[in-house]
């Protein structure tokens, strides 16, 4: 040992090596807090402004393409309903605008500038398209339909440039997150190299002090326990390791009296160990593979989602166009055809019609639960009220009546609950028998559930059928009997479901019935009804 080594006592080298290696780990600290703080911010920036603002401007691209389908099927067909989408796309356009401002789009800023030459070009199109979509405006003329369409492609330029800019941002947004990771990845490995290097540190200072004496009384020991157990033990060297020594000695005694116990309970202790890493290992694979299926089954439902949205929404264009021409067809060659031919066109307008009402019932059951609204705490009876009046037409026609119990306050979606509402009656409307029709909306609490019950004294559904109709598409009885697609009560299901519902057919009871359920809340304010029995005929 060198002079110097005995003249630094341990105590004082350790606490020398502590302050260095302290100095460096808070050094490696602070750069990986600054690392955090980058990755944090690029996160932060990619997350809650990027994304939001790429998906604010899809909306609003959405929404000028809405408006353009509408303009264009209000020029051919002249019917105000054809403007629904125009109207529905200037709202969403304002909300799209107002959230993209809401995100930073202000003037001056890039995203800013691609906002307002979308707006532009969005103002002047709507200039050119308000004359012809006039309640009083005559027919719309080639120049204006040609003018239209070239004013709308510089509307789809901008959104394209704003688009492409944003998928930048993105990209950017990405790499810097990317850098940032690697940044405080680099950091953990610094932070571990001086962690590897105070263990180095420590090994190489303490061997000459205290590493070598231990090294002889371990000797001994492995000669006690490899040869024989009965040799004794004796420590050398500083007090601390003579007194191991002597301690050794006495668990040497001591040992002898208990290896033959401690070998059965260690190979008793191993056999357990395989055993149960056996085991574990099973478990890791069923997870494994449990995990991975739920996976696809996710990217499965979620593609057939995307897919039916898609061909929905991209199947009402085409569609309205052969609705507008055909009906333009028949109202111009009215009584020049022969009685064969008007049969042809009012089969081609009737399937355009019928068409559009599936693909549109189609799009509303695809929508349910793909982008959720917010749920609050509504009054179930003004939405039972809300779908008889919207129902005020079809019980004019039938001569019914409806009539609703108590309904309590549930935390729904009020547009999709209204929904489920408005088809149950509907159907209770539409399937009438020989008198006229009669329907009472109920609710009753079971438990941690409220009960719903739709009653018609309809001409009913056999009980074999009680699963069958909540399938999409599927009818018992004909078009020309009762109109209607067979999405209804497929609908009715999802919304219920949505809301972590369920519904059924009541098969035991002598009417029709329906019955669906829906959380009940703690809040006590959700435990009594609204309002009391009203009846609307």
């Amino acid at each position: 040992m060198s002079v110097d080594a005995r003249g630094w006592p341990i105590r004082r080298r350790l606490a020398l090596l502590a302050a260095v290696e302290a100095v460096l780990l808070v050094a490696a600290l602070v750069a990986g807090g600054i690392a955090l703080h980058s990755l944090t911010g690029a996160r932060t920036r990619l997350l809650d402004v990027i994304a939001p603002q790429r998906l604010a401007a899809i909306q609003l691209s959405t929404a000028l393409l809405n408006q353009e389908s509408g303009v264009r099927g209000y020029q051919l067909g002249r019917q105000p309903a054809f403007l629904v989408p125009y109207t529905d796309g200037i709202r969403s356009q304002a909300d799209a605008v107002t959230q993209l401002r809401q995100l930073g789009a202000a003037p001056g800023t890039r995203i800013g500038d691609d906002l307002e030459a979308v707006l532009r070009a969005a103002r002047t199109w709507q200039a050119a398209a308000a004359p012809t979509i006039a309640p009083d405006a005559p027919p719309v003329t080639a120049d204006q339909v040609e003018r239209g369409r070239t004013l709308f492609v510089d509307v789809r330029r901008a959104l394209d440039a704003q688009l492409d800019h944003l998928t930048g941002m993105r990209d950017a947004g990405r790499a810097e997150l990317d850098a940032a990771g690697r940044f405080l990845n680099a950091m953990f490995v610094v932070v571990a190299a001086l962690v590897l290097l105070l263990f180095a540190m420590l090994f190489f200072g303490l061997r000459q002090v205290v590493t070598r004496p231990i090294l002889r009384l371990a000797g001994e020991v492995r000669r006690v326990a490899d040869a024989d157990v009965h040799s004794p033990v004796h420590g050398s060297g500083p007090r601390e390791i003579a007194q191991l020594g002597a301690d050794v000695e006495a668990m040497r005694q001591r040992i002898l009296d208990e290896v033959a116990e401690l070998e059965q309970a260690h190979a008793l202790l191993d056999r357990r160990t395989q055993e149960l890493d056996r085991r574990t290992q099973e478990a890791e694979r069923s997870n494994v593979m449990l995990d991975r299926r739920t996976r696809e089954l996710e990217r499965s439902n979620a593609d057939l989602e995307q897919f039916a949205y898609v061909a929905s929404h991209d199947l009402q264009e085409p569609l309205r166009k052969v609705a507008s021409f055909c009906q333009l067809l028949q109202r111009r060659y009215q009584g020049l055809l022969d009685e064969r031919g008007e049969q042809y066109i009012e089969y081609a307008v009737d399937g355009a019609k019928r068409m559009q009402i599936l693909i549109n019932d189609l799009l509303a059951f695809s929508r349910v639960g793909r982008k959720p609204g917010e749920h609050v705490v509504a009054d179930a009876g003004a939405l039972a009220d809300d779908a008889i009046a919207n129902l005020e037409v079809a019980l004019s026609l039938s001569g019914g009546k409806v009539s609703r119990g108590d309904l309590p306050e549930v935390r729904v979606e009020p547009a999709l609950m209204t929904a489920v509402f408005q088809n149950l009656i509907g159907n209770a409307l539409k399937f009438k028998g020989e008198s006229p029709p009669e329907v009472r909306v109920t609710a009753e609490r079971d438990g941690d559930e409220w009960v719903f019950s739709v009653v018609d004294n309809g001409i009913g559904i056999d009980a074999e059928y009680a699963e069958r109709v909540f399938a999409l598409f599927q009818r018992l009885h004909t078009r020309s009997a009762y109109p209607g697609t067979g999405i209804g009560l497929a609908l009715c299901r999802r919304i219920v479901e949505y809301h972590g519902g369920r519904i059924w057919l009541d098969t035991e009871a002598v009417d029709t019935t329906f019955r669906f359920t829906l959380p009940a809340g703690e809040d006590p304010a959700l435990e009594a009804p609204a309002h009391q029995d009203g009846v609307l005929a």
